[in-house]
């Protein structure tokens, strides 16, 4: 912009000030996520310099639950060109089209979704870019990722939502999505090219429907680098959430940590993902890995699932068998108070996207088992939710253990405060980002993961703790994911993925403090007069 239109006093005022004032006056959250955008586009250094001192106000607004809203009406509200589409129509010239990203030499992290599986919302085609865009803005704030290094892609494969196909400014290719043969090639043409093209990048998969992401996550993990974070970021930041809950319930009832039990409602991608990784709280506790698996109990929509219940087994791909129970041969049980009162769990984790799925007598049923029961509603977004946290609170009268997906405020009962929790992956998944490109792993190892998960549990501080939290506060986020970068950096060392050979020369306080110094800072706001013509 040339200096004589500014006005002659503007670097005597705070611009910075001015535009949050401009988006606290916008009435709707969607017109908050619109007045964002258009900032990062005219000022993508005001725009992080501020997302970085409100985090906690702006970060539902980036992403959930606002941005679930923003990617259902994307086709009306998009502005300008933010990320790469890459189409089924480009098969055979993905490179070509990968190519064309400005500074792609720069890029580091990327995050690709097909929009198949929205938050919960469905199936929403090319409207599904905000959330890679949403997912990299927390990269950025989270952990100091460079946005130049960032390279947020939606790939273009149709949809089977008619409406969409039906909208005249649908800005995604009309046509079914493919299936089998050719999206699996279309997957293997992609990934080699990103590979080609950005060599040093770590692709995050994210909201593929529930099939394709175990699918390419099991299909790529071991010959590029890449993780899912659905199902792997989702587990490590409810592993932790659930270490803090055990021992939270554990020193209410004396009950030993490996004799909890946990029932999920809810056995999709998420869902079974998170259920694989809390296999890990068990094992870590002594047990087995089948006398873990023995802890967890899966719900669906047909009730327990259970190993004899007809046409499971035909399916030898389904993600539900893992679970399946084979010490029932009863008759269904499909009502969840039943079903509690059958299993006896002392935490109850859903990941349905029922909303009110926990009902009142569902939570007293928990509550008549447990002095204090775990109850972990995780759903995206709040509309999804099986439990608001009011009702958790009043219905428990304050013994719950509870985090759920989305934000909730704290809020008084009988006098007492109590404070939510929330399973937000951005505990997790911005310093898994960070350490893994940092390290220059080769691969993102199940045991990286774990670690990721056992640093923050033990990132609480001495205050969170006597409040009884069972997640950090989110406004110390650099500092935690320095921690959970700095665990995945030594696992993949342990591991021997890691190409950065310099960071084992490295003593503990050391790296801790290279990881702080890598992280990125807007430059200061340079506001300065200009002589007017």
């Amino acid at each position: 912009m040339a200096s004589t239109r500014f006005p002659p006093h503007f670097a005597q005022t705070d611009h910075r000030q001015r535009s949050l004032n401009q988006m606290r006056s916008k009435q709707l959250s969607i017109e908050k996520y619109i007045y964002l955008n258009g900032l990062k586009g005219r000022d993508s250094n005001l725009f992080y310099d501020i997302l970085l001192e409100n985090m906690q106000e702006m970060i539902p607004i980036l992403y959930t639950p606002t941005v679930g809203e923003a990617c259902v009406n994307y086709s009306h509200i998009w502005r300008r060109p933010e990320g790469l589409y890459v189409s089924i129509e480009d098969k055979g010239r993905i490179r070509d089209v990968l190519a064309t990203w400005p500074n792609f030499n720069d890029g580091r992290i990327a995050v690709v979704t097909d929009g198949s599986r929205i938050l919960g919302l469905g199936d929403l085609g090319a409207n599904g870019l905000p959330i890679s865009l949403g997912k990299l803005d927390l990269y950025i704030a989270g952990a100091g990722i460079k946005p130049s290094s960032t390279v947020p892609i939606c790939l273009d494969l149709g949809t089977n939502t008619q409406r969409y196909l039906d909208d005249p400014l649908y800005i995604g290719v009309r046509r079914p999505r493919p299936l089998g043969a050719e999206m699996d090639e279309f997957m293997d043409e992609f990934m080699e090219a990103m590979k080609e093209v950005f060599p040093t990048l770590l692709v995050q998969f994210e909201d593929f429907s529930t099939d394709n992401a175990f699918k390419y996550l099991e299909r790529y993990r071991h010959q590029y680098r890449v993780f899912n974070d659905d199902i792997q970021g989702t587990g490590s930041v409810i592993l932790s959430g659930f270490t803090n809950a055990a021992r939270l319930s554990s020193a209410a009832s004396g009950l030993p940590p490996s004799d909890h039990k946990i029932l999920f409602l809810g056995a999709g991608s998420a869902g079974i993902g998170v259920a694989k990784q809390l296999l890990s709280f068990f094992t870590l506790s002594g047990l087995s890995p089948e006398e873990a698996r023995s802890r967890i109990y899966t719900v669906d929509s047909k009730g327990l699932i259970t190993a004899n219940r007809k046409g499971l087994q035909e399916h030898k791909k389904c993600t539900k068998i893992f679970f399946a129970r084979t010490d029932y041969d009863g008759p269904a049980l499909t009502d969840l108070v039943d079903i509690i009162n059958h299993v006896k769990p002392t935490a109850l984790l859903g990941l349905s996207t029922i909303r009110n799925a926990f009902t009142e007598k569902v939570v007293k049923a928990m509550c008549a088992l447990n002095s204090r029961p775990i109850i972990f509603p995780l759903s995206n977004p709040v509309a999804l939710c099986e439990l608001d946290y009011q009702d958790a609170i009043e219905w428990s009268d304050g013994q719950v253990i509870f985090a759920s997906g989305s934000p909730y405020k704290p809020l008084s009962h009988n006098g007492v405060v109590y404070e939510p929790g929330q399973g937000n992956n951005m505990y997790i998944f911005p310093g898994i980002g960070l350490g893994a490109i940092l390290s220059r792993t080769r691969h993102v190892s199940d045991a990286m993961i774990e670690q990721a998960a056992i640093s923050l549990a033990n990132s609480l501080t001495e205050e969170e703790k006597a409040a009884e939290l069972v997640y950090p506060r989110l406004a110390r986020i650099r500092d935690i994911s320095a921690q959970v970068a700095f665990a995945v950096i030594r696992q993949a060392q342990k591991d021997k993925l890691d190409d950065n050979a310099y960071l084992r020369t490295l003593p503990d306080s050391d790296l801790l403090g290279l990881i702080h110094d890598k992280m990125w800072q807007p430059s200061a706001l340079q506001l300065r007069s200009f002589t007017r013509l």
